[in-house]
């Protein structure tokens, strides 16, 4: 049995009930009707979130050059502190808004789709129907808009890893437990962790536990990534591999380091498992299952 993404689903409702009569572009204001039929991103954002600024710019490029003209509409969601910030930050995008005004719809809106933290990207069918809650992670993965609108497909490993030696067929650990190990050379508990889960990797292969060990890359560029992996006796998702973005956003990872175990099948074990394996690196207790807190420090993934 194959893992899917959880499915995540909102009454459905039209889009003026949803978001109100109206909408405001930097040249009036919009029927919210006249979005029928598209695919909406809502755009939880403000100009005082570093992070934000640095998503932005990146998005409207995309969706200038081709998610526009593929179906794709943004209505951006303010969390700026004021209607003077909000003007600002808007006439630097060229979508739709929520009309600043109406912060109890805002409001409403940031708790129905459970925003924790932004920017985040909400992709809705018209219907009102949630097709992922996490759309940065898949537009950023798919700029292009080549898996347009973006439906979240059963979970695969793919077809192969990079080694020590070359690639390896994903088939060859079909009947091995996976740990996908989400890290990155910047962030010290990342650095800290790595070194430890090395030892034991080896010490799980020489006992011949059936494991292996994926990296999934945080790393900010390729140097980075190959110095860090470097140091791995593991596989690896290859740095330009668009599923180092897809896999946050499926195993929902906010902070790393982090362990998700799968099963032989692919089915998750634990979401976060690197808490229950600092404890266990002997691996008494593999695969480790249940548990969603490591209990340890990480690096907060942007």
């Amino acid at each position: 049995q194959e893992l899917a993404q959880e499915s995540w689903c909102v009454p459905v409702m039209a889009l003026v009930e949803l978001l109100g009569a109206k909408l405001v572009s930097r040249d009036g204001d919009v029927d919210t009707s006249s979005l029928d039929g598209k695919t909406i991103g809502l755009y939880f954002s403000a100009h005082w979130c570093p992070p934000c600024r640095g998503f932005t710019p990146q998005l409207a490029q995309w969706y200038q050059k081709d998610l526009k003209s593929k179906g794709l509409e943004v209505v951006f969601l303010s969390s700026d502190k004021d209607e003077e910030a909000f003007k600002g930050y808007f006439g630097e995008m060229p979508w739709l808004a929520l009309p600043f005004a109406d912060r109890a719809r805002k409001e409403q809106l940031s708790k129905k789709f459970q925003v924790k933290g932004i920017p985040t990207l909400v992709l809705l069918k018209s219907s009102g129907e949630v097709i992922t809650l996490d759309g940065r992670s898949a537009v950023s993965g798919d700029p292009t808009g080549a898996d347009f609108p973006w439906v979240p497909q059963p979970f695969s490993l793919g077809e192969s890893f990079r080694g020590k030696d070359g690639d390896v067929p994903a088939a060859s650990i079909a009947d091995k437990v996976k740990l996908l190990y989400f890290s990155a050379h910047w962030c010290p508990p990342c650095r800290a962790f790595t070194p430890q889960l090395a030892k034991a990797y080896g010490d799980w292969k020489a006992k011949g536990m059936e494991v292996e060990v994926i990296f999934v890359s945080g790393d900010k560029d390729q140097a980075s990534f190959d110095e860090y992996y470097g140091t791995m006796p593991w596989l690896a998702v290859p740095f330009e591999d668009s599923r180092r973005q897809k896999w946050n956003g499926v195993f929902e990872v906010a902070g790393i380091p982090t362990v998700v175990v799968l099963d032989k099948d692919n089915s998750v074990i634990n979401k976060n498992a690197r808490g229950a394996i600092a404890g266990d690196f002997q691996g008494k207790n593999f695969p480790w299952k249940g548990g969603s807190s490591s209990g340890k420090s990480g690096c907060v993934v942007l």
